[in-house]
């Protein structure tokens, strides 16, 4: 008897869930997590940086587990959210609303990632504090940074929220709704954790 055929698309939009989580959301945790250190100052960010450089096979690391899941989370986000519409039959209105942000803000995301990455890692200059003091201190991109930061950190708490629906962890109304508060909560301090950062980075002596 012939098994049945498998759903690729189904398959997708699970990698594309579970990229989001891991490795994706973790690396965005970890980031914010070592810019915050320019709050100790200059010389605290610095270390954490060099830190990170002088991981073993730094390069093959970040091919694999940082940028492939990241292009492939972004790409395959960016068909998601051309081909999906709202569904007021099965959702409620709120929950439409978070569904449109979430596809708004993954472009977003997107785009300032790119952006991100092409002024800082790919930029030829060193990681430093005064590197990114000087980026920052441009307007243009201090406020792309805050729209990025916030619109990044958004998309992966809500992301969160949606993840834990999919993938069977939280079934019922109510664990749905206790959900969706942790999740905005984790929102807000990782959005203050990356504004407050971009803040000390301009205006830090």
């Amino acid at each position: 008897m012939a098994s049945a055929p498998v759903n690729r698309d189904y398959l997708f939009r699970r990698l594309h869930t579970l990229s989001g989580v891991i490795p994706v959301g973790l690396f965005l945790i970890e980031h914010l997590i070592t810019n915050s250190t320019v709050t100790m100052g200059a010389g605290a960010y610095n270390a954490a940086v060099n830190t990170i450089q002088h991981i073993p096979y730094l390069h093959a690391v970040e091919f694999l587990f940082i940028f492939l899941p990241l292009i492939y989370h972004g790409v395959f986000g960016l068909y998601v959210a051309y081909t999906s519409g709202y569904n007021p039959v099965q959702y409620t209105w709120f929950r439409n609303r978070m569904f449109a942000l979430q596809r708004i803000t993954g472009v977003i995301t997107f785009i300032f990632i790119v952006y991100h990455l092409w002024t800082t890692r790919f930029s030829g200059s060193a990681p430093s504090f005064a590197f990114v003091h000087h980026l920052v201190s441009q307007p243009f991109t201090f406020w792309f940074m805050m729209i990025g930061v916030v619109s990044a950190t958004f998309h992966f708490a809500n992301g969160m929220w949606s993840f834990l629906v999919h993938w069977g962890f939280t079934v019922g109304a109510r664990a749905q709704r206790v959900s969706a508060i942790v999740m905005m909560t984790l929102f807000l301090i990782l959005a203050f954790m990356g504004v407050d950062s971009i803040i000390t980075f301009a205006y830090a002596a």
